[in-house]
């Protein structure tokens, strides 16, 4: 009953707000891999793989939310985290009629799943704090319900968002090398961010930050490509 009452506050309201646009604008980068993943799919089974993808990886960051604060203060997670998503990345510039290596990553339903919700769960360490932040501003009593019910109503954007960004790649398969190259970036941001490596980081090489990122995002784009012309020549 008591949270009924304060569902009835402003300040709820407001928290609630908070958290789906925060959570919007920090899921383009969700959007991006969902659409990657589920591209090499058959038509009839890109939709289950979006919205089971995004399902699952919005109760996987509201877990994470959750626990947030915690996750992010041990050291070696961020620079794992970077690791697993330019590995994410390169895979998915594989030719899309490519045998073992391709199939493992994207062709399967339930491997676009995982797909999915590796990438997501690595890309959200940064976004969670966002919203974890934005929930601490409403009643302490309702912040749990707050998470759910402000990242379960961007389920349906996310799904948008990868359904179109699904339509465009068919058209502009460009968009497929910008993907891979986001995934990249934000590796690169992701690992001189991390608590091991963070002051020694800044300390000796100053706050080169985009930098880094960009040679990430072009070095995930060089190693995709590589590794897809490797096949290629193999499977000739």
């Amino acid at each position: 009953m008591e949270l009924l009452e304060v569902a009835g506050t402003g300040l709820f309201w407001k928290s609630l707000l908070e958290i789906i646009v925060v959570n919007i604008i920090l899921s383009g980068d969700n959007a991006v891999v969902i659409a990657l993943a589920a591209r090499s799919l058959p038509r009839r089974q890109q939709k289950s793989a979006i919205f089971l993808g995004s399902a699952a990886a919005i109760v996987l960051r509201v877990v994470l939310t959750v626990f947030a604060v915690q996750l992010l203060q041990y050291p070696y997670l961020k620079l794992v985290g970077a690791a697993l998503l330019f590995w994410i990345g390169a895979k998915l510039l594989l030719p899309e009629n490519d045998g073992d290596l391709h199939a493992e990553a994207t062709s399967g339903l339930w491997s676009a799943v995982r797909t999915i919700l590796i990438a997501d769960l690595v890309m959200s360490l940064d976004n969670v704090i966002a919203v974890a932040a934005a929930a601490e501003t409403g009643p302490p009593q309702a912040r749990l319900a707050l998470l759910v019910i402000g990242l379960g109503l961007s389920i349906p954007l996310i799904i948008v968002g990868s359904q179109i960004l699904l339509k465009l790649m068919s058209r502009w398969p460009v968009i497929i090398t910008l993907g891979a190259a986001l995934l990249g970036f934000v590796a690169g941001e992701m690992a001189v961010t991390d608590p091991a490596i963070d002051q020694w980081f800044h300390s000796h090489f100053g706050h080169i930050d985009y930098v880094v990122a960009m040679a990430c995002a072009a070095l995930v784009v060089a190693t995709g490509l590589a590794w897809a012309r490797r096949i290629e020549k193999k499977n000739q």
